[in-house]
Parts: structure tokens; C-alpha cells; sequence
């Protein structure tokens, strides 16, 4: 594994998780959630983040998939924030517009240190084959709370429900490959006037 790597494991009453992920990786992912079109979204993430990542999960998902979508998102955060470390040297800023057909979604994000989440996304429907909306303001909720980065995602336009969601996704892998990316004129510097992260 690369410095930049991370492997956790989460486990509750809810939800078994796993995530391994390397913020220097070419895009390879393995996804089995038993949510395919959350595969879909994350294979988005790996595949424009160029990270390579690896999910396993297993929740109660004979109640509902919330507890699985969001818990994914909290696991994901920790092994964000692990593998992205002290952020001596990174570009700490991301950001990206990615279109697909009609959608246009904007993703900006700031490796503060800081959790918050401004997330503006509405959806002509509220289910996207069997998946609910609502469960991507979850997922995202709980990866920046464990993340500890600032996120902002915009959808621009949109009169798709998988078009607009897509764009998301991209936007927020392509936006987190900037912001991990080192800064050569950084070299071994915080960027931070507080000197910390």
C-alpha cells in the first residue's frame, strides 16, 4: 500500500463495512454493497478521483437501505481522512463542473479539518430505480462529518434524476483528486496560515 492508503472496518448492530481505498491510485475499484446503483455512483468516484477503491458491506437492508448508504459514507470519510494525513504539501482546494447530457453539477471541497456540508440538490423523482434520493444527502453527511473537509455540491440543471446524480458523483471524485494532489511549490508546508489542519 502506498502512504496515501488507508484500510477500516466498521461494524454495528446495522452494518458491517470495509473500505480500503489509495488516494494515489489509477481508478481500479471492487464494490459489493448489494446496492447496485450505489456501486454505480461509487465506481464515479474511483474511476475520476483516480482512487482506487475497494467496498464491501453488509447491512439491514431488509428494513431499509438507509443504515447501509449512510454508514458507507461515514467508513468512506474515515479512511479518507486517514489516508490523506497531516495534508502537509496538498492543493487542500478542489473543485469541478462536470456535465453529462443536460445536468450540469458543481462540487467544491476544502480539506479544513472542519465537517460541514452545504448540499443543494433537488430531484424530479424520488427514487432512481429502487434507490431513494434522500440517501445521497446521508452518504454525503456522514463521509464530510468523518472526513472533517467542507463540501459544497451544487446541481446546476438538470431534468434527469440519473443524469443529475451522476454529475455529482464525478464532480466530487474529480473534486477530491485536486484537492489530495501534491503542490510542488508547497513542498513540506501546511496550507493554512494557522499551520495546521
Amino acid at each position: 500500500m502506498s502512504a496515501r492508503s488507508a484500510s477500516v472496518e466498521r461494524n454495528t448492530r446495522e452494518t458491517q463495512i470495509r473500505v480500503e481505498l489509495n488516494l494515489d491510485g489509477s481508478g481500479e475499484s471492487h464494490f459489493a454493497t448489494g446496492i447496485p446503483f450505489l456501486d454505480h455512483m461509487l465506481d464515479q468516484v474511483a474511476r475520476h478521483g483516480l482512487i482506487d477503491l475497494k467496498v464491501e458491506a453488509d447491512g439491514d437492508r431488509h428494513i431499509d437501505d438507509h443504515h447501509t448508504v449512510e454508514d458507507l459514507g461515514i467508513t468512506l470519510g474515515m479512511a479518507f481522512d486517514r489516508a490523506v494525513g497531516d495534508k502537509k504539501g496538498v492543493v487542500r482546494y478542489g473543485h469541478s463542473y462536470v456535465p453529462l447530457d443536460e445536468a450540469l453539477s458543481r462540487v467544491v471541497v476544502d480539506l479544513s479539518g472542519r465537517p460541514g456540508l452545504e448540499y443543494h440538490v433537488e430531484f424530479p423523482r424520488a427514487r432512481i430505480g429502487d434507490f431513494d434520493v434522500d440517501l445521497f444527502r446521508e452518504f454525503f453527511q456522514g463521509f464530510v462529518n468523518h472526513a472533517k473537509v467542507t463540501l459544497h455540491i451544487d446541481s446546476l440543471r438538470g431534468r434527469n434524476a440519473h443524469h443529475i446524480i451522476e454529475t455529482v458523483f464525478k464532480a466530487f471524485g474529480r473534486a477530491l483528486r485536486m484537492a489530495v494532489t501534491a503542490d510542488p511549490r508547497m513542498g513540506d508546508i501546511t496550507p493554512s496560515t494557522k499551520g495546521s489542519l
